[in-house]
């Protein structure tokens, strides 16, 4: 019969040849049927992390078009198939269960959210603006030196902004007259 100690990893490991752990006293069988989650994958799709302005490469693994993995890609220049903990789980960005699809506001004072369309959200964003750009502008300042800006409109764009739309959003707010924008990614 054979040692019931056996079944332990620990035991093993040091009655066995694989002394460091790193071998066959760590399997068992549940480990030698676990398969990769890229395994099932239909397609694999290269991809670039949305998170910061790094451009890290990334694996995206696809099945029945749902993603179900994303890596590293290895054979970036950039990242060399590493990802930080947020490439990491980008997944997350399009397969979370808490990730809404739809506009949702609240209003002044209010207590429960309702759903907007996109068109009508975007609507009020852009009155906003206009309002307070017409309101906080200034054409001059106390010496009498052109400034035409306003300070009444700030931006602090997302770390999921790329180079490219982070530089597009600088252009837009810049001929707005709005001075004040940064970007999460360079802070």
């Amino acid at each position: 019969m054979r040692n019931p100690l056996a079944r332990w990893p620990a035991a093993r490991q040091l009655t066995g040849r694989d002394r460091t752990g790193r071998g066959e006293a760590a399997r068992s069988q549940r480990t030698i049927e676990l398969q990769p989650r890229t395994h099932q994958a239909d397609r694999v799709v290269q991809s670039i992390c949305p998170f910061c302005a790094v451009g890290c490469g990334q694996r995206v693994y696809v099945q029945n078009e749902v993603v179900t993995q994303i890596e590293g890609d290895p054979d970036s220049p950039i990242s060399r198939g590493r990802l930080c903990p947020k490439g990491a789980a980008s997944r997350n960005l399009v397969q979370s269960p808490l990730r809404e699809y739809r506009v949702r506001y609240r209003r002044p004072y209010g207590t429960e959210w309702e759903d907007l369309s996109l068109e009508r959200a975007v609507d009020m964003i852009a009155d906003r603006v206009i309002t307070a750009r017409a309101e906080g502008w200034q054409d001059h300042d106390a010496d009498g030196r052109s400034l035409n800006r306003t300070l009444g409109v700030a931006s602090l764009g997302g770390a999921t902004l790329d180079n490219e739309e982070n530089y597009l959003i600088k252009k837009l707010f810049t001929a707005l007259g709005i001075v004040q924008v940064e970007n999460q990614a360079r802070i």
